[in-house]
């Protein structure tokens, strides 16, 4: 049940990072490199002030400022300077990697003696239960753990109804025009570069923001560990696209989200079955080529049968 937990919660934070790749790769149709340093940059920035005594919530907005900033950078490079959107991103995501150095002053940071929100989630534990360990469908598990679950499924369920909220505004509906038809928004005399430089600095702050609220959980913030996590982030938007079978904008939203958790929970289930940790990431690889490719498939062999 610990891991079954654990795995939940990861897979909320987590979905963070997979709303933030939606808006790259759904809306502006880029699979956006610099997610790999933004979300090192959140955690990096986010362990850093809370090691220095800052507030968690000061530091967890503070790591989804400098998100937008990377995603910003990327954004201007693509709408300004007209590069190519994915040398765009491997030139910010590489320059990221010795950022995050400068700003951790090492490899790792520590959150062992800092406050965090996991923190809170121990005190609240102990405030509600009373006690260390509470009975849960007959099983002991940690009051730590289940409060965690808890303030992380809050957060998400705030960031979701945010977001489904700002793509029904003015501002967001035209960034989802200029980016599903930029020809025809520029037409009409709309600035696409400006939506396009604003839509990926907010992909890259909520990665940012999912990258805080990770080091947080794990009590640590690595430079290491932004490695692969764009084709995590596209893998859960595939699953959630298949799960929901539709591209509407709220099913959309549910979908990332559903689709990260349950591929951390997948991954749980492959580790505890005894899958080598050295291998998760070309698993990962392998799974998403074959959502990319199995539905294109079986569309091709039905045509066939009919």
């Amino acid at each position: 049940m610990t891991l079954f937990l654990g795995a939940l919660t990861i897979g909320l934070i987590l979905s963070l990072l997979a709303l933030g790749i939606y808006i790259s790769y759904r809306v502006f149709d880029v699979a956006d490199i610099t997610v790999d340093g933004s979300i090192t940059f959140g955690a990096a920035i986010c362990a850093v002030l809370i090691v220095k005594g800052t507030h968690p919530m000061l530091a967890t907005l503070a790591a989804f400022g400098g998100g937008l900033a990377a995603g910003a950078v990327t954004g201007i490079l693509q709408a300004k300077f007209k590069l190519n959107p994915l040398l765009s991103g491997i030139l910010v995501m590489t320059s990221l990697y010795s950022v995050n150095l400068h700003v951790m002053g090492k490899s790792n940071v520590p959150l062992l003696t800092g406050r965090t929100f996991s923190t809170w989630a121990e005190q609240l534990g102990r405030a509600w239960f009373g006690k260390p360990e509470v009975n849960l469908l007959g099983w002991l598990i940690s009051a730590r753990d289940l409060v965690t679950l808890l303030l992380a499924l809050g957060m998400v369920v705030t960031v979701c109804l945010a977001l489904y909220w700002f793509f029904r505004t003015e501002l967001g509906t035209a960034m989802r025009a200029s980016g599903d038809n930029p020809q025809m928004i520029r037409a009409l005399g709309v600035n696409v570069e400006r939506y396009r430089i604003l839509g990926l600095a907010l992909s890259n702050g909520l990665v940012a923001l999912s990258g805080a609220l990770l080091a947080q959980y794990q009590g640590f913030a690595d430079a290491q560990m932004g490695i692969g996590m764009v084709v995590w982030g596209l893998a859960s938007v595939i699953i959630g696209e298949s799960l929901i079978g539709s591209r509407s904008l709220g099913l959309a939203i549910y979908g990332a989200i559903a689709g990260s958790v349950l591929f951390r929970l997948l991954v749980a289930i492959a580790l505890r079955w005894g899958l080598n940790p050295n291998d998760l990431k070309l698993v990962t690889a392998l799974f998403v080529f074959a959502a990319l490719v199995l539905p294109q498939w079986l569309q091709r062999r039905g045509k066939r049968e009919t």
